[in-house]
This record gives structure tokens, sequence and C-alpha cells, in this order.
């Protein structure tokens, strides 16, 4: 019991990160695969946003590591498949997308809803600081009607 519980222990220690990548999608030459899987590592998944296309199962990430060991077989260069992929999907493919006016917006804008929220909330605390206005003081009319409610609840 001891031993099948550490070999348990060691066999998910040393397993390593789950691929999506399958059996029939690899390339023959383990050269060409690890280029493959070196690109496809760089290149995000249009369904799941924040997985590589060799992390997700989505099928559309399935077809992209397809095309993507095409153009590899095909002869293209790392950059050259890689530039295939953004010209069909747009630079959003791309887990770290380049610094450019047309990716501004990936890159700002993050910081501009923190900096939106950032200003709302400084706007809503100081409409709600209870400095600004004391609240109206009672009647004399309702004074004694707190008083009698007051009374009424003591007897009770």
């Amino acid at each position: 019991m001891k031993r099948a519980l550490i070999a348990l222990v060691a066999a998910f220690a040393l397993a390593g990160p789950a691929l999506a990548v399958l059996p029939g999608e690899q390339l023959r030459d383990p050269k060409l695969e690890a280029r493959a899987r070196a690109i496809g590592s760089e290149l995000r998944c249009l369904v799941c946003q924040n997985q590589s296309i060799d992390d997700s199962d989505a099928a559309l990430a399935g077809d992209l590591r397809v095309i993507l060991r095409e153009r590899i077989l095909a002869g293209d260069t790392d950059k050259q498949a890689t530039d295939y992929i953004v010209k069909r999907y747009g630079d959003y493919v791309l887990l770290k997308p380049p610094f450019e006016p047309q990716t501004l917006l990936l890159w700002l804008g993050p910081a501009l809803v923190l900096m939106g929220g950032a200003v709302w909330v400084a706007t809503m605390a100081r409409k709600r600081n209870p400095g600004d206005e004391p609240p109206p003081a009672l009647t004399p009319e309702e004074h004694e009607q707190l008083l009698r409610k007051l009374d009424a609840e003591s007897a009770l």
C-alpha cells in the first residue's frame, strides 16, 4: 500500500503538462515537430483565448496546428509560417502581439479599463462623502413622534 502511494505521488510529480497535439497531427521528423511545437506555443487559440494552440482541445486550434505543420512541411521558415497564420487570422492570434498602432488597444486596453474604473470609484466616493451635507434636523413634531414610538417599544 505504501509503495503504491509513493508510486502515485511520483507519477503526478513527474508528469509534464498535457498537450492537446494529437498523435495524428505530429510530424515524423522530430526536428520539424520541435519547430512546430515552438511556433505553436506562441500562437493563441482563438476559441480559448488564454491557451496556445498546442494546449487547446478546440477544433479550431487543431486546424491551426495542422495548417502550421503543412507550412513547415512546405519548407516555410518559422517566420514565414507564423506570418501565414497571422495574415489569415490577424495579430490577435499571437500570444505576444507586436506593439504597433493596429495592436495599441490590445496592449493599452487593460490599463485604460483599470484607469476608467479608478476614475469611477473616485467619482462615486466623492459623491458619497459624509462630510458634505449634514442630515436634516428633525422638526419638533417628528421629534415628539419618535419619542412616543420609542416609549411604546420600550413598554413591550
